[in-house]
């Protein structure tokens, strides 16, 4: 019996490792919950800067920097809202009431509408911010907590909530024609802008954006239905070279219900304002059509008459770029930024006379500026000084001294600071590690883990995962950076196709040491699947740099194809690779690139999938476009070399292009250009569109129907 029960256990211990092994699925990625991770959202600082709040399970709750095991209490329960599920939530400034928002429908891909209810978190009493039927957008308490300004059918109003009384600050918004207080598409699109209006620091006035885009050309898709015709939905998009909307910059006044408009000059756009200390003062900025020439700029509130001036200004040959990055001093007198003056992202200390200081230096890039403790003089700030596919948290005094790296696991970080930045909430990530959410003191030392994924770190134990191997290899000019994923059973003595993942366009990088999520594991099927896969972050992509970044200006897809058929060409060398089986895969600018590929690099890529492409930028909208191409009538040349329905007829291999018909930002008409173009060559190509869906391409089954159509795709042609 005994020896049985050996005989047994040994054949068991034997099977363990074939039972472990599973393989990956398209189901299983895109179509099951099995590789999701657990993560923190709608985590806020509360104001003690001892706690943070959480949503959890329809209840906002209350935990301690310091203690992670249990929530300290519950704020509120949306049970009290009679089945209304919280979606978000925003505190008024002493944390007696909330802003709840219900019943999100997104319009783009930031902008929404929502219903919004006040809520007295003491009594539990809620009431709807505006008409019961209503849905408003950007809704927000004054700083001290007794209004509540939101936008509606393209007007701007705020609510007393003591009265009760809705007040309109306009009254001439239409569909289409006048936006107030919101932004246009472009602007939501490529300068990350929603929201367009601004209380000042007492809450007397606010600043707002009016958009005049009844002269923007119409853009219409079709909406198929089950309507005997299809349902038309119209709106405004400036494509390259085209009318933008009229743009103007006003302040209101509640106490006397007068609005004043800020004489902001002939420049094109203003894509951030924000008030500084001073209840009066604004400071907005101003960027020319060209986006090479930034000025920052003050609107100073008198009753005579609006006062102000230039502040600081920013210049390059290129492009200048725009974020979040500004933090007014308590000073009144001063504020940091970033910039690329000296050719790499830095942070700067500018006086408001214009005297400008700066702080962190080196050849490397700041990511972004997280915030400052005056007291102690401490800026705080995410870098990729130890290489672009990296991202950690440092701090360093406002003179340029004492810098300390605050991160201590290499990979991802971000960081969420508490109120008075006496703690810290960091997301980690790397290639093999899901999601760790930790809080530190502002030292950087590890006080508690909120999340770890230990269950999915865990479970990803039980497939055959191949390692991410990070290297660098050789392009047209340099050596680029570049992610390797081999099969499993990888022998070298074997050949093996090679499928690239590439996206290569500027504001966006795939090598990265951070958690891939869905895209990961599909790589990972594709290893399964006998591919060794590879991604390179060509010339033009980020946290190299200004020369590296904006040496494909005037000229997109040039540099970069160019850098691509020479990693290729270069793998091709490589004695496990078989140099006749060589794929390309890219979405968006990646689909662009992809198409590229497949015909400048023809003789190299035998096979291409582009999904969702530009293949004209003249058919793109024209803040990104004339960014890093200036407009088609001042750059023909440009446009021209570098758009994939001209070379239509150097496609050999064999290419699939994907759209979907609502996709609101890449239009569908690029497809059906190139479609046309090669149509015209006599070209073979296979072509799917998904009908009604956006450049995401989701919703339902979408998503794995089209990554099987992808996979079976490359297992038939590469």
């Amino acid at each position: 019996m005994k020896k049985y029960l050996l005989l047994v256990l040994g054949i068991t211990l034997f099977l363990q490792p074939l039972l472990a092994q599973k393989g990956l699925t398209n189901e299983l990625i895109w179509s099951s919950r099995e590789f999701s991770p657990e993560y923190a959202s709608s985590v806020r600082s509360m104001n003690d800067g001892e706690h943070f709040s959480a949503l959890e399970n329809n209840q906002i709750v209350k935990y301690a920097y310091t203690n992670f095991e249990k929530a300290e209490s519950v704020i509120f329960d949306g049970a009290k809202l009679n089945g209304i599920s919280i979606e978000d939530y925003f505190f008024n400034a002493d944390e007696t009431k909330l802003l709840i928002a219900t019943k999100i429908s997104y319009i783009y891909r930031r902008s929404f509408t929502a219903k919004y209810y006040v809520v007295d978190i003491a009594s539990g009493k809620s009431e709807a911010l505006y008409d019961k039927d209503a849905k408003e957008m950007l809704a927000e308490f004054s700083p001290d907590g007794s209004k509540v300004a939101f936008v509606y059918e393209n007007n701007l109003y705020y609510k007393d909530l003591k009265s009760g009384e809705v007040k309109a600050v306009t009254n001439d918004g239409k569909q289409n024609a006048i936006i107030n207080g919101s932004t246009d598409w472009v602007y939501e699109e490529e300068f990350s802008l929603t929201k367009a209006f601004y209380w000042s620091p007492k809450g007397t006035k606010i600043a707002y954006l009016k958009f005049d885009e009844s002269q923007v050309k119409d853009f219409t898709m079709k909406y198929y239905t089950n309507d005997i015709y299809p349902e038309e939905y119209t709106f405004k998009y400036p494509k390259a070279g085209e009318d933008n909307s009229k743009l103007s910059l006003h302040i209101y006044q509640l106490s006397d219900d007068k609005t004043q408009e800020v004489n902001k000059g002939p420049f094109e756009y203003c894509p951030r304002m924000k008030w500084t200390q001073d209840d009066n003062k604004l400071v907005y900025l101003m960027l020319n059509r060209h986006q090479n020439h930034l000025i920052y700029a003050s609107a100073e509130w008198s009753d005579e008459g609006l006062k102000g001036g230039i502040i600081h200004q920013d210049q390059s040959e290129q492009y200048v770029e725009v974020d979040d990055n500004l933090i007014f001093l308590n000073d009144g007198k001063s504020f940091l930024r970033t910039s690329e003056l000296d050719g790499y992202n830095h942070i700067y200390l500018v006086g408001f006379d214009s005297k400008v200081t700066q702080v962190t230096k080196g050849e490397w890039d700041v990511v972004e500026l997280k915030g400052i403790n005056e007291e102690k003089g401490l800026i705080y700030y995410i870098s990729a000084e130890e290489g672009a596919i990296y991202k950690d948290l440092y701090s360093i005094k406002l003179d340029g001294s004492d810098k300390t790296k605050l991160s201590t696991l290499k990979g991802d970080n971000d960081a969420q600071f508490s109120t008075g930045m006496k703690y810290y909430i960091n997301f980690y990530s790397s290639t093999e590690n899901p999601y760790r959410v930790s809080v530190h003191n502002a030292k950087g030392k590890e006080l508690d883990v909120l999340i770890d994924n230990e269950a999915l770190k865990n479970k990803l134990k039980k497939y055959e995962l191949s390692k991410k191997e990070f290297i660098q290899i050789k392009g047209a000019d340099q050596m680029l950076n570049a992610f390797v994923i081999k099969p499993k059973d990888f022998d070298p003595s074997k050949k093996y196709p090679v499928y690239f993942n590439i996206y290569n366009g500027p504001g966006h990088n795939t090598v990265t040491d951070s958690w891939g999520g869905a895209n990961y594991f599909y790589h990972q099927l594709l290893a399964q699947n006998g591919y060794i896969v590879i991604s390179v972050d060509t010339r033009g992509t980020m946290y190299r740099g200004a020369a590296f970044k904006k040496s494909t200006y005037l000229q997109l897809g040039k540099l970069e194809t160019e850098d691509m058929i020479a990693v290729a060409k270069e793998v091709q060398k490589w004695d496990y690779v078989d140099a006749d089986r060589i794929g390309v895969m890219g979405w968006s600018y990646g689909g662009y690139m992809t198409s590229l590929c497949m015909t400048k690099g023809a003789d190299v890529f035998k096979m291409g999938i582009a999904v969702a492409p530009v293949t004209n930028w003249k058919w793109y909208d024209n803040i990104y476009t004339e960014r890093f191409m200036r407009t088609p009538q001042e750059n023909k040349e440009g446009y021209e070399d570098n758009s994939p329905v001209n070379f239509a007829s150097d496609l050999k291999g064999k290419y699939l292009i994907v759209h979907g018909s609502g996709d609101d930002n890449v239009h569908v008409q690029n497809t059906m250009e190139m479609v046309d173009a090669l149509v015209k060559e006599n070209k073979d190509f296979e072509m799917f569109i998904y009908p009604n869906k956006n450049h995401g391409i989701y919703g339902g089954y979408t998503r794995l129907n089209l990554f099987n159509k992808m996979l079976k795709f490359t297992l038939d042609n590469l």
